[in-house]
């Protein structure tokens, strides 16, 4: 594989049999798979692009030298909230057999750029061109909350919590100092408490609003939430803070210890 041959492709057809290709590779990798976005919604995602926000997907694909699309390398799901000016990464992964080769960077820095331009669109308002996202927030495993079954999980999916935060850093997200938890999906019907907020910041800024964090976690949380439910579980999440530190992606947030 040479740099030339992998190319960064966004689906925007929701027939593109490519779709299910991308929920195999998430469900092959990813230690925890049924916490993932399956194929078929994302095909109903594609489809229903607009107003509250905009999904994309890229794909990471190796191409022949006829220029045509060959295997599947890796791939990002995320997700543009115009409320907030913001962005919301549900995925990105990695094959095995092509890591180390820059295409995680590759698709991060085309997962910005398309971030940028699908804001260039309509806002929450309906208003033209307003604004360019401002942040990128994704949620992942704190290796220190991970329990016994979870690494046994991650070993036998051939990942590591750690390796994965210190890739985070890597590629310029940072650890937002919040006690962050989703309000709903653990066992026993409560929140997952065993992930931490990163933001990626062009300029890697030492703080961020609170105010944008909790805009942007509102703004994903409500198509499933409801807004009341979502507007309290972010005002909760800021904690009544105007600025929220950034620290290095492989730390735990200061405000849960």
């Amino acid at each position: 594989m040479t740099p030339d041959s992998v190319q960064i492709r966004r689906v925007t057809d929701p027939n593109d049999p490519a779709i299910a290709a991308f929920g195999t590779l998430q469900d092959r990798i990813y230690f925890e798979p049924e916490m993932l976005i399956p194929a078929r919604y994302i095909v109903h995602l594609l489809q229903d692009n607009g107003g509250a926000r905009q999904n994309v997907l890229l794909l990471a694909e190796e191409h022949a030298p006829d220029g045509k699309p060959g295997r599947l390398l890796g791939g990002t799901l995320f997700h543009f909230l115009p409320e907030a000016g913001t962005g919301f990464s549900s995925f990105l992964g990695v094959d095995p057999s092509a890591r180390g080769r820059g295409v995680a960077r590759r698709l991060h820095t085309a997962r910005w750029q398309a971030l940028q331009e699908v804001s260039g669109g309509q806002d929450g308002a309906g208003r033209d061109g307003a604004g360019q996202c401002r942040a990128l927030f994704i949620d992942v495993v704190n290796p220190a909350r991970e329990s016994a079954d979870q690494r046994e999980q991650e070993r036998m999916a051939g990942s590591d919590a750690t390796a994965r935060r210190q890739t985070f850093h890597a590629l310029g997200f940072r650890t937002v100092d919040l006690a962050y938890e989703q309000p709903v999906g653990g066992e026993d019907g409560g929140p997952v408490t065993d992930m931490d907020l990163l933001a990626y910041v062009p300029g890697l800024p030492e703080s961020i609003p609170a105010a944008l964090v909790g805009a942007t976690m509102q703004a994903y949380w409500t198509p499933w939430l409801g807004q009341a439910q979502a507007e309290k579980a972010a005002l909760k999440l800021q904690a009544g803070q105007r600025e929220v530190a950034l620290l290095p992606a492989w730390e735990g947030p200061a405000a849960r210890s």
